[in-house]
C-alpha cells in the first residue's frame, strides 16, 4: 500500500481512498457520539450551516469547537459527551480541522474518519479493501500536528502489518504534542480534564467511521468491520452482515466500501 500523508491545503485532487485523522478532538468525539447511540453525524461546512441545519431539524444535536455558543447544544469534548444519551439522534458537527478535512475529500470513493480510538478498525477496513494507494489527511496545524501524523502513521503500519506494530511510540508522540499540551493546560476552551486521556485510548471502539455524501450532505456513520482473520484474508471489498461485526449501538448491518 502506497501511503501519502498530506495536510488539507496539500490536497490537489480527490484521492481514491482517504483516511481523515483528527485525534484531538473531532473524530474522538464522533466515535463517542456513536458509542452513546447517535445514528449519524452530519459534517457541517461552517458554523452558519450547522445552525441552519439545527434550525431545520430541532431534534438534531449541534456541537462545535470552543466555548458554548447560542444555538449549539454541546462542545467538541469527548469528556463532556460521554455522559450524554444520544440514542437514535443525529449530530451536526463543525470543528476547526476534522470536519474541514473530511469535506475536502468528499469526492473520494472511500472516506474514513479516524483517531486512535478507532485505529484498528480503520486499519482492518484498509486491509480488507487492499487499496494500492491511501491518502492520510493530517488535519491539525496545516498538516504538522504530530498527534494526527502519529495516528495516521500507526494506522498505515497496522494496515500493512497485521501484527508486530508497537503503538507505544505513536501514542507517546501524541501525548507530547502541542494539542495535548494546550488541552491539558486549558489554552483551548470547551475542554474536560479527561479529554487528552480519552483521545489516547487505543482501540476504545471496535467500529470504523465512514463518511459519504447523502443528499448533498457529508454524513458520517459507524461501520461494522471484518474480523482480524477476514481482514487479512479478504479479497473482496464488502463484508456481509453475517460476517461483519455490528459495532455501534445503533448500527445493525455492515457497511459496504
Amino acid at each position: 500500500m502506497d501511503a501519502r500523508f498530506l495536510g488539507i491545503a496539500d490536497l490537489v485532487e480527490a484521492p481514491s481512498v482517504a483516511v481523515v485523522v483528527d485525534v484531538m478532538r473531532a473524530f474522538t468525539v464522533a466515535a463517542w457520539a456513536f458509542a452513546q447511540g447517535a445514528e449519524k453525524i452530519v459534517l457541517a461546512e461552517s458554523l452558519d450551516d450547522a445552525l441552519a441545519l439545527k434550525a431545520r431539524h430541532p431534534a438534531w444535536v449541534a456541537l462545535k469547537d470552543g466555548p458554548p455558543a447560542p444555538g449549539f447544544d454541546m462542545v467538541n469534548s469527548p469528556g463532556l459527551l460521554r455522559s450524554v444519551d444520544l440514542g437514535g439522534r443525529t449530530v451536526v458537527q463543525k470543528t476547526t480541522a476534522g470536519t474541514v478535512g473530511a469535506l475536502a475529500v468528499k469526492e473520494a470513493s472511500l472516506v474514513l474518519c479516524a483517531g486512535f480510538v478507532v485505529a484498528e478498525a480503520t486499519a482492518r477496513v484498509l486491509r480488507t479493501r487492499r487499496s494500492d494507494s491511501v491518502t492520510f489527511v493530517v488535519t491539525g496545524e496545516d498538516g504538522q500536528a504530530d498527534e494526527d501524523l502519529a495516528c495516521a502513521q500507526y494506522i498505515a503500519r497496522r494496515a500493512t502489518e497485521a501484527a508486530g506494530t508497537d503503538a507505544a511510540v505513536f501514542l507517546r508522540r501524541a501525548a507530547e504534542s502541542r494539542a495535548a499540551a494546550e488541552l491539558a493546560e486549558g489554552v483551548r476552551q470547551g475542554v474536560h480534564p479527561d479529554d487528552v486521556a480519552l483521545c489516547l485510548e487505543l482501540d476504545r471502539f471496535p467500529f470504523a467511521m465512514v463518511a459519504t455524501l447523502e443528499d448533498a450532505l457529508m454524513v458520517l456513520r459507524p461501520c461494522a468491520v471484518p474480523s482480524p482473520a477476514e481482514a487479512d484474508e479478504a479479497s473482496t471489498p464488502a463484508p456481509t452482515p453475517s460476517t461483519g461485526r455490528s459495532c455501534g449501538p445503533s448500527t445493525t448491518a455492515s457497511c459496504s466500501w
